[in-house]
């Protein structure tokens, strides 16, 4: 009799939080999980379909993606790219993001919001897209393109391309979360702090005063939206923090004072150590001031991102991949910089899977963890990541992939949409 149930079978099963069980089984029925523990224990299920794997976990979550679909870390091809050509590459990173068993995203400024649309419709196989549309900042800051006259800045940011939000005064703050809604954004990402890819403006400075960050924060807890603020200098860790955000992006300085704020607001951090060490690897490739930033940041950032996981604040996992292609897949080396900074393998684990739903605040799905009741977006691994945590970094090794019950990857599976 045909049945929707599935059955994995794991010789070692981790949950996202909690000890790992050996011998363990996984029982879905449609998109949900109706049982997790030790396979001697599992349910009978007769005429499901059942699975023998090595391990088996929750499907993981990049908390800090673009989908932008440039060629190079050079935000002005956001301008002169055509929108279909954008589209198309960032399509088939979505479908690289899901084969390397990032089976949900929080995107946080790109077009996520149009493909969000097409995964949820069914014509594009892709992650779960929790997607910000545009990021939020003032003028000169690090959401503007500096070299172009205003005029062409808000047409781009009219054609829904996706970075650019330019506000500026409580009033335009507002009105501007509110587009964001409008298009159809999951959470809202503002750049409290400049950043260093943008020209003009500094990481360390502030962006946004305190009443701006209150009114962004306020305005989105009205339609139950977290925010989440790019932060490279203290002073706009702590200023975003204070105004309430959820978490705080990249967060490449801290003092034991903010951390302690942090802890004290329940805010969480979302280091992206990957695309820091990316950057700093591309000198030579990306102008000059842009890499002399991003080498000053990358200098602070350890030290900071070692504070933040001594500390306990919690931590999600997040790549900020924004360049078309290749990157995308490697996503999951983000764990290994987290096991680098002080966690454990299984600590990093939990910042990957259990973590990355609290980073959308109320809008938070009942995911991220092997528990029944759970949605069930699930990934089975070749090998032990306890024992080396870089194969999650390694799409190959995560050879099948569920995403709510359903079997998007198994070996044999095209991992490429499109050549």
């Amino acid at each position: 009799m045909e049945t929707d149930s599935t059955r994995i079978e794991a010789k070692l099963l981790i949950p996202g939080r909690g000890d790992p069980v050996p011998d363990g089984c996984v029982v879905i029925s449609g998109d949900t999980i109706t049982y997790v523990g030790k396979r001697s224990g599992a349910p009978e299920t007769p005429g499901s379909k059942t699975h023998h794997v090595p391990v088996v976990m929750p499907g993981m979550w990049d908390c800090h993606s673009h989908f932008f679909g440039t060629e190079a870390a050079d935000l002005t091809q956001l301008a002169t790219t055509p929108l279909p050509m954008l589209a198309v590459r960032a399509a088939r990173d979505a479908h690289t993001l899901l084969m390397a068993g990032f089976t949900s995203t929080r995107e946080m400024g790109g077009i996520g919001v149009h493909l969000g649309r097409l995964v949820d419709e069914g014509t594009l196989v892709g992650p779960n897209i929790y997607a910000a549309g545009s990021a939020l900042g003032p003028t000169a800051g690090h959401s503007d393109i500096h070299w172009m006259p205003e005029s062409w800045r808000d047409d781009l940011a009219a054609s829904g391309v996706g970075w650019v939000a330019v506000c500026d005064g409580v009033e335009e703050c507002i009105k501007t979360v509110r587009r964001q809604i409008r298009v159809g954004a999951k959470v809202i990402k503002i750049n409290a702090t400049g950043g260093t890819m943008s020209h003009f403006d500094h990481p360390d400075h502030r962006q946004f005063n305190d009443k701006e960050l209150r009114a962004i924060v306020e305005e989105a807890a009205m339609a139950e939206m977290a925010v989440g603020a790019h932060c490279h200098g203290l002073a706009g860790v702590a200023a975003a923090t204070r105004a309430g955000v959820k978490t705080i992006e990249h967060c490449s300085t801290l003092d034991q004072e903010t951390a302690e704020l942090m802890l004290e607001m329940g805010t969480m951090a979302v280091p992206t150590r990957h695309a820091v060490e990316y950057l700093v690897s591309l000198k030579g490739q990306i102008p000059d001031w842009a890499w002399q930033a991003q080498a000053k940041v990358e200098r602070s950032h350890t030290a900071a991102m070692r504070l933040a996981i001594a500390s306990g604040i919690p931590i999600a996992v997040g790549a900020d991949i924004m360049v078309s292609g290749g990157p995308w897949g490697t996503n999951g080396l983000e764990l290994a910089a987290l096991v680098k900074a002080g966690m454990t393998p299984l600590q990093a684990i939990e910042a990957a899977t259990a973590n990355g739903p609290a980073t959308l605040g109320p809008r938070a799905p009942k995911a991220g963890l092997l528990a029944a009741g759970y949605d069930a977006d699930v990934i089975a691994i070749a090998s032990n990541p306890l024992d080396d945590i870089a194969v999650l970094g390694k799409s190959s090794q995560v050879t099948m992939v569920w995403k709510a019950g359903q079997l998007v990857k198994s070996p044999g599976t095209s991992t490429t949409p499109y050549s």
